[in-house]
């Protein structure tokens, strides 16, 4: 399995480099080759998987485009400041022309967090945001695009910020007046911690899901 994980990353930047062959000049080609296959183990993380590394490898794209893009970015003449700008708007179209599922589920999740100042009733027992998460997490981890830490740390993150921060928070604020006020203070920070989990798990997964220089 390791060896089946390396060779899928060997025969990937291999591809590259024999797109990049007559598109960049030979110093160019080896530099390239060494950055993408850097990279490439940055997003890896030591990961053993083959099926984590085929999803490091779907993210990068198609070889080729990675190739053009690098001899755009070599023939470009604008300031060095304009760059990363604009390298940065190719890879949010991309994204948003090729990962529609994704995106959606992370303005789910990001709605969800939305509806908890509104008050809306709860559903038979559970609150609406609580629902609205529920379905944007489902949509995260049944996704080909992320890998199982992402998730975890994505959708679990507004979950975490409920539970954990509403706890500590409120047991923090009501520590010496006694159970019952700490159960009223879990209630009046948790919604707030909720939505600060959210901000910081739909964050991450956007970051992931970009493929950045």
């Amino acid at each position: 399995m390791i060896e089946r994980a390396d060779q899928m990353v060997l025969n990937y930047v291999s591809r590259a480099a024999d797109a990049a062959h007559g598109v960049l000049r030979p110093d160019q080609r080896l530099d390239f080759a060494r950055r993408l296959r850097a990279r490439i183990e940055a997003e890896r993380r030591g990961s053993q998987d083959a099926r984590d590394v085929a999803k490091v490898l779907t993210r990068f794209g198609d070889p080729v485009a990675l190739v053009e893009r690098e001899a755009r970015r070599l023939a470009a003449t604008g300031p060095a400041a304009t760059g990363p700008a604009a390298t940065g708007r190719r890879g949010v179209g991309s994204v948003v022309r090729g990962r529609p599922r994704d995106l959606a589920a992370l303005v789910v999740l990001a709605l969800a967090a939305l509806l908890v100042p509104v008050g809306l009733p709860a559903v038979a027992i559970f609150q609406v945001p609580v629902l609205v998460w529920a379905a944007g997490a489902a949509a995260v981890l049944f996704s080909d695009t992320w890998t199982a830490g992402d998730k975890l740390a994505g959708a679990g993150a507004p979950l975490f910020g409920y539970t954990v921060g509403g706890v500590l928070v409120g047991g923090f604020q009501a520590a010496e007046a006694g159970p019952a006020a700490f159960v009223v203070r879990f209630f009046e920070v948790s919604g707030v911690m909720f939505m600060i989990g959210t901000a910081l798990g739909v964050a991450w997964l956007a970051y992931r899901l970009l493929d950045v220089s």
